[in-house]
């Protein structure tokens, strides 16, 4: 199977720099990060797909069973990384993605050198000791809603999940993306995303990773950011000043200016 046509990928940035691979999230597709990368761009190999199910993808290579788990997500990126025979690359992945790289790096360790997880969140629902930010029954009514009617979920949930009021145009376009998905494979992305608990897969991150949050999040609170920077000993919280989930449409150049940071501070 060709992985580059199955999952659309597209490729920028000087040939022989290292690698910068950007993963979208749940309802999305690769243009959701348009706005950061021809600053990337200019110094980094730039690796756009994306996943089965979304955006440009070949929709006929899609299943429930692979995808009703993030471990089938997580597949999509090991094969772009090897189909593209990429070497100790710098995952980008933002909310849901975030913790696909998670797990990606521990699949295919050599091909995954560094994290950058944007708005992550390991685990929606509230636990003992743990704010996700929803309840079990929050949750349980949003599936519900988005399973029942989801376009009209879309339109409602997409200005929330964006954030900036103030700036309409924002959440038009999340809500465009999200009715531009298959309601099917919707459902199944959305109740992967905010059913899955990942809080154990953090520990096991060894690479350096970037968590960027934002100061306002009604997805990601701050607790959970710093739940995840607390977990991985080898991360670094950054705080942007930002609102809504979506920092690299919200607030593009500083959150590329995180990123770029993040990267040249390596080794």
């Amino acid at each position: 199977m060709d992985i580059r046509r199955r999952n659309n990928v597209t490729l920028t940035g000087p040939v022989d720099a290292p690698a910068v691979v950007l993963a979208h999230g749940f309802g999305c597709d690769q243009n959701m990060w348009r706005l950061i990368v021809p600053a990337l761009a200019e110094r980094y190999r730039v690796v756009l797909f994306d996943y089965v199910g979304s955006g440009g993808s070949d929709l006929s290579a899609w299943s429930e069973e692979r995808y009703s788990s993030l471990h089938g997500y997580a597949r999509d990126v090991a094969d772009v990384c090897e189909a593209l025979d990429l070497e100790q690359a710098v995952f980008v992945g933002h909310s849901v993605s975030a913790m696909v790289g998670v797990l990606a790096a521990r699949a295919v360790p050599e091909r995954i050198g560094a994290l950058v997880m944007v708005t992550p969140s390991p685990c929606y629902i509230d636990d003992d000791g743990y704010r996700g930010g929803f309840t079990a029954e929050d949750i349980g009514e949003l599936l519900a809603s988005l399973e029942s009617n989801y376009l009209g979920w879309s339109s409602v949930m997409a200005p929330v999940i964006m954030g900036n009021p103030d700036r309409p145009e924002l959440g038009e376009e999340l809500t465009n993306s999200f009715c531009a998905t298959d309601p099917d494979i919707a459902r199944v992305f959305a109740r992967t995303t905010f059913l899955t608990d990942s809080r154990d897969d953090l520990k096991a991150v060894t690479v350096p990773t970037l968590v960027l949050e934002c100061a306002q999040d009604v997805i990601a609170p701050r607790e959970v950011g710093a739940y995840v920077h607390a977990t991985i000993p080898s991360s670094r919280l950054v705080t942007l000043d930002a609102t809504g989930h979506c920092p690299q449409l919200s607030a593009p150049e500083a959150t590329v200016r995180e990123i770029l940071d993040f990267l040249e501070s390596r080794p």
